[in-house]
């Protein structure tokens, strides 16, 4: 399209763009919630993130829109619905196969700034008007507590020149130390997710501690095994507000960002104990407080009584160790894959690695490249794509708009229209895979699309596992460099393997579970007691609206969050858990919301 006729174009989208934007705030400004919802389509999608419901919430139909608007907007009062100032403009784009004018705005509330995404599509009644199919309502702010950043950052510059007094490291000795004060907040545990909502709650002015199990932060990472590296690229991959640098490799090994964790604890001015565990707590609802007893790796005792506690110890907290029949008589060496570290030790013996999904593929083809005679068993249908072809469902982060504007498109997808985008990009995977995918098959390699063919990152959100990205133990798995049985051919276990059910016995040294983790309702059953952990329910997973469950949000325990997955994800929705934790701390959400 020539210059002329696309700016031509551009000026025209963000002129219906603004029309659209002006006609729902007039509706809102009135609380005609009929006149709002009649700018959707029929079987449009309203997805709310805190902004008029104080939930991450989706309302899918004209009906349904209009009776949520019609009970928030007295509270809400919503105004200024604008295009985004600074974002990317009004662009036509297809997603889950459909056309629309994608348009991101801004807005206010009673409480704070809003930033939000809607997808305009022609009326299907011909009359050329524009309807909503998406619109996503994300609360950015809260406009009495704004994020101390820049000049309302904590101290300004006020450690420059304390001459005969405290300089910085002596404010924060005293901070870390936790000497003279509670802290408000509790995170457990220091990988992604704990770093990412400290920061956000610290830049909120939310005292915040991070309790760590391990001797460094960043060991959750460093600990794992040798060759590992994030299987996804590094545009998607920053932590808040201090993004990786620019020479840094597509695909981040593990002790790079194990370091970079380290570092910044360090640099976001982060109050963590590590070697220190969280051993016992409760909450005392008189007080709306928990009493958490820490112990560090030397026996020392601590109690804090904050008034919220995170758990942020991952989607893979605590292994699953299946009960296989005849396994203690293995007289091998037997290791949960999270343990696993390297394959040096076990060149020329023989391996069973128990399990076919990421983990599972990776520890087996770094023992057959150390030299050991490796065979999986799959005990299930596992999703496999090439490495390659698995970085698509992220394509909106190679589509130019900076990270925050890809952040927010990221949000603004309701789960049908993510559910159908995941079921197309699986279907184009499937078929650039095909190849591949039959040698497996040919091998005896059961394969799963997930639910619906809605591919690994369905699959990721509702157990955290059953798939693997190929970075070449499919390969070796179709030219028989690795072995494969089925777990319905093993009868049990003897002193020697696996017995198989045709009588002989498959011989082993080295048995890998890669079994997966427990749901994190059973980390809180744990580590605090079954009365919490029945009160919250499973954790993970979706809800009957499309949401995950006890995810930065309000859990049914006053006072319990959860935060937990992906860099993206734990960066993305960092935000909105502290905004929710800021909002109690100030009384905007009342005490039994909290």
């Amino acid at each position: 399209m020539p210059d002329s006729a696309a700016a031509a174009s551009a000026k025209s989208d963000a002129a219906a763009a603004v029309a659209w934007l002006e006609a729902f705030g007039d509706a809102l400004s009135r609380q005609d919630a009929g006149a709002a919802a009649s700018l959707f389509l029929e079987e449009g999608h309203w997805r709310d993130i805190l902004a008029f419901t104080w939930h991450i919430r989706t309302f899918s139909g004209t009906a349904a829109i209009r009776e949520e608007l019609a009970r928030r907007l007295d509270a809400v009062r919503p105004s200024n619905f604008s295009l985004a100032k600074d974002r990317t403009p009004p662009r036509r784009v297809k997603r889950a196969g459909q056309e629309s004018l994608e348009v991101l705005f801004d807005f206010r509330t009673a409480v704070g700034q809003g930033q939000g995404v809607v997808r305009l599509v022609p009326d299907p009644d011909g009359s050329g008007d524009l309807r909503a199919w998406t619109l996503m309502t994300a609360l950015h702010g809260l406009k009495e507590h704004p994020e101390r950043l820049s000049a309302a950052r904590a101290g300004g510059d006020a450690f420059a020149r304390e001459f005969g007094g405290a300089n910085w490291q002596d404010h924060r000795d005293r901070a870390r130390a936790y000497a003279d004060r509670e802290p408000a907040v509790v995170v457990v545990g220091a990988g992604q997710a704990g770093l990412a909502i400290a920061a956000r709650l610290n830049a909120l002015g939310v005292d915040t501690l991070l309790v760590e199990k391990n001797q460094r932060v960043g060991d959750n990472w460093r600990s794992r095994y040798h060759s590992l590296t994030l299987h996804n690229e590094v545009y998607v991959n920053h932590l808040p507000y201090m993004p990786f640098p620019p020479t840094w490799p597509v695909y981040i090994p593990k002790d790079m960002l194990a370091n970079w964790f380290e570092f910044y604890v360090e640099a976001m001015e982060l109050n963590c104990w590590t070697d220190t565990a969280l051993v016992g707590g409760d909450h005392d609802a008189a007080t709306g407080t928990w009493t958490l007893n820490l112990e560090s790796g030397d026996g020392t005792k601590r109690v804090v009584r904050p008034r919220h506690v995170i758990f942020a110890t991952g989607v893979s907290a605590i292994p699953v160790i299946p009960d296989l029949p005849g396994l203690d008589s293995f007289q091998g060496t037997v290791m949960h894959s999270g343990s696993y570290t390297d394959g040096k030790g076990w060149k020329g013996k023989r391996a069973l690695v128990i399990g076919t999904g990421n983990s599972a593929h990776d520890v087996a083809q770094d023992l057959q490249a150390s030299g050991a005679d490796v065979t999986m068993v799959q005990r299930n249908p596992s999703y496999i794509v090439s490495l390659a072809e698995a970085q698509k469902v992220y394509a909106l982060y190679d589509e130019g708009p900076p990270l925050d504007d890809c952040d927010l498109l990221a949000a603004s997808f309701p789960f049908p229209v993510l559910r159908r985008s995941y079921q197309l990009s699986t279907a184009e995977m499937k078929r650039v895979d095909a190849e591949l995918l039959a040698g497996l098959e040919a091998r005896g390699f059961k394969l799963d699309f997930g639910e619906g063919e809605t591919g690994f990152q369905m699959k990721y959100m509702q157990r955290g596992g059953g798939y693997y990205f190929n970075v070449g133990c499919s390969d070796l798995i179709v030219s028989g460099d690795i072995g494969l049985l089925h777990d319905e051919n093993i009868e049990c276990f003897n002193e020697a393997g696996a017995v198989l059910d045709d009588g002989t016995t498959h011989a082993a040294d080295l048995i890998v579970l890669a079994t997966g983790y427990l749901n994190q309702q059973e980390t809180v059953r744990t580590w605090l007691n079954d009365r919490i952990a029945d009160r919250i329910g499973p954790v993970w997973g979706f809800n009957d609206g499309g949401e995950l469950r006890n995810m930065w949000c309000r859990t049914p325990q006053p006072g319990l969050w959860f935060t937990a997955g992906s860099l993206a994800q734990c960066r993305i929705f960092s935000r909105y858990l502290a905004l929710q934790i800021k909002a109690c701390e100030e009384g905007l959400l009342s005490p039994e919301m909290c």
